[in-house]
């Protein structure tokens, strides 16, 4: 393994010994065009789909280099489907995914959604989820936890949460009915979501995470507050640039201390 670009993010969070967490940006790699760095130079986009493929497989094979492992990679949905990344088939359909086992690598990407990472405090697994307002209405984050908390047996498994890079609340405008899906899920959804124009609301997407962790009993939550939207430079967008690129967002678990 070699060390991650230093463009990229490494989450400051107090992660047990032998958690590594990793969340790339937009900088980096191969891709040009509207995929690019933001300045013109190779850009790390990472989603298989406008962008040519063979630039993108070159942009996983540099994330690979910094990596003990292949990525679970996942065909996102914006759904609440969580899956084993030890045993789950490469383009598996879900939302997130959990790892137990030693240098299996969980992933999901994003481009706006909010990608939440998780750890049991013992270091004993491991989970990312994708988080978008659907998915967040939908309880992802909370199959997240009890997935994880299941696969540990242990359903009362203290756990740490890591927020990272999302579309921030003064840009991710919304309609009513997103307040009334979160609702349903979380009653104190409103107090995420702010006036914006009529008919229109500013919604908080870190805020809203805070609370499902909150529900499903994790309170040790860190990060939050980097805005995808508002800094062109270092992150896609998918509201501001469709289409896009997509970062990663990564965590495993290593055999021994690092």
């Amino acid at each position: 393994m070699t060390e991650p670009d230093a463009r990229w993010l490494v989450p400051r969070w107090p992660a047990p010994p032998g958690v590594h967490a990793l969340i790339t940006t937009r900088q980096g790699g191969v891709s040009q065009g509207r995929w690019d760095d933001g300045g013109g130079g190779g850009g790390l986009n990472l989603g298989l789909g406008s962008d040519a493929p063979a630039d993108v497989e070159r942009n996983r094979r540099r994330l690979l280099a910094s990596l003990p492992a292949a990525p679970c990679w996942l065909q996102q949905e914006h759904g609440t489907d969580i899956v084993d990344a030890g045993a789950a088939a490469s383009g598996a359909r879900a939302d997130g995914c959990y790892a137990t086992g030693v240098d299996v690598v969980c992933a999901v990407m994003v481009a706006d959604c909010l990608p939440v990472l998780l750890a049991d405090a013992a270091g004993r697994a491991v989970a990312a989820a994708h988080a978008g307002w659907r998915g967040l209405a939908g309880g992802v984050i909370q199959n997240a936890v009890a997935a994880l908390r299941t696969a540990l047996g242990d359903p009362h498994a203290p756990l740490l949460a890591y927020l990272g890079p999302a579309i921030g609340p003064q840009h991710f405008v919304v309609g009513p009915e997103v307040l009334e899906a979160m609702g349903r899920r979380l009653p104190d959804a409103a107090r995420a979501f702010h006036p914006h124009a009529p008919g229109k609301l500013r919604a908080d997407l870190f805020a809203l995470a805070r609370q499902a962790l909150a529900q499903a009993g994790v309170t040790s939550v860190h990060g939050g507050g980097l805005c995808t939207y508002s800094d062109a430079a270092r992150f896609y967008s998918y509201r501001r640039d469709h289409p896009t690129g997509r970062h990663a967002a990564l965590i495993w678990r290593s055999a021994s201390l690092p």
